[in-house]
């Protein structure tokens, strides 16, 4: 992930076998730079009147997902303003640089858009020592695919043409699949210039999940964090590709909703089989998210989510940043700082205040579960 560099949106998926109902909450896309900062103040802020900050103290290192950045700004934001002489200092770099600074534990927790493989989870037994990593979902939204095409709106794709532009087997931007899907558009005789993520990413990894789950003939590639497909350029971090869409005339990629809002980036429709095809918003999201399972056994909490849903107005194309930690083990002069911030990001407060930006809500069941885990911290 190293190429471009900005700030800019939240990234972000969730529910689980438990049926609910119900939300709070939110999703993300993020920015790709560092926050800090000692906390100011006495007492507790206005937009932080409910957060305990009892056992916190000194700093506090985390790092990982991009796609949760912004949400991690506004949390880190009101978390120092309640509790003084505490700092948090998110370093947003990518899932896989997150997963990789916890398993050598330089961070108290990492954020990450995808669950912890096996051997993640068995290489963290060495940090955790008593117990092993976990995944706490916190943020959740759609993965946009964004594009960049004058005089061109309201584009709509299904998955074995998104498949077929990002394998580089479709190249033109009249071809013949697309203009199918978008009769009555005038689609011009372009190249496509497709981005994606240059470095590890749980973003291209659900991306991955989605393709090979509804278009595996056009997408013969494992779902991996490692971009898989021929062609393309790369960009670093979502704030990257979408800073190369919003450039380049023709340009196609894919970031979390909240890039393409902040830099007013139009984004496709997707024709999923429902009546419609279904835009990319908070609301249509969480209407796949609520399908969700959770697959995760004992505290662990990672979801499995229905990408070939088809149901009316579900956008299928989403994710959820976890924030990993050890289940027990976590380091001692962190721990108490640890829960007393997760205890308020998942918090009906903590989530309210990203809500209120548009994301995606992740049931309140889950929520309960997450604190119920956090709680429980050792």
């Amino acid at each position: 992930m190293k190429l471009l560099q900005r700030k800019n949106g939240l990234r972000a998926t969730a529910l689980g076998a438990l049926a609910v109902s119900g939300a709070l909450v939110l999703t993300a896309c993020g920015s790709d730079d560092n926050t800090g900062g000692a906390g100011t103040g006495n007492g507790k802020s206005a937009a932080a009147s409910n957060i305990s900050c009892e056992g916190a103290k000194g700093k506090l290192l985390a790092s990982g997902s991009s796609a949760q950045k912004n949400a991690m700004d506004l949390w880190v934001k009101n978390y120092m303003a309640a509790c003084s002489g505490v700092e948090i200092n998110y370093k947003s770099s990518s899932s896989g640089e997150g997963i990789v600074a916890f398993n050598q534990g330089t961070v108290g927790f990492a954020g990450s858009d995808s669950a912890l493989k096996p051997e993640e989870v068995e290489e963290s037994k060495k940090i955790c020592k008593t117990g092993q990593g976990i995944n706490l979902p916190m943020v959740g939204g759609p993965i946009a695919i964004g594009y960049n095409l004058s005089g061109v709106d309201g584009l709509v794709l299904d998955a074995p043409t998104i498949a077929k532009i990002f394998n580089d087997k479709i190249k033109k931007w009249n071809d013949p699949a697309i203009a199918k899907l978008n009769e009555g558009k005038n689609l011009p005789d372009k190249p496509i210039q497709a981005f994606h993520r240059s470095e590890d990413s749980g973003t291209t990894q659900n991306l991955g999940k989605y393709l090979g789950a509804t278009a595996e003939k056009d997408w013969p590639y494992e779902a991996e964090k490692k971009w898989p497909a021929p062609g393309g350029q790369a960009a670093s971090g979502s704030s990257g590709v979408a800073a190369q869409v919003k450039q380049v005339d023709g340009a196609i990629g894919y970031f979390e909703l909240s890039y393409a809002t902040s830099q007013s980036i139009p984004t496709v429709s997707i024709a999923t089989g429902a009546s419609a095809p279904v835009a990319a918003t908070s609301e249509n999201a969480s209407k796949a998210i609520a399908a969700a399972k959770v697959k995760g056994t004992g505290k662990d909490l990672a979801l499995e989510l229905d990408y070939t849903t088809k149901a009316e107005g579900a956008y299928p194309i989403v994710l959820v940043t976890y924030e990993v930690v050890c289940d027990t083990g976590n380091k001692s002069d962190t721990l108490s700082t640890v829960k007393s911030f997760l205890t308020y990001t998942a918090s009906a407060e903590g989530q309210q205040v990203l809500s209120q930006h548009g994301y995606a809500p992740i049931p309140a069941e889950i929520n309960a579960k997450v604190r119920e885990t956090v709680a429980g911290l050792q």
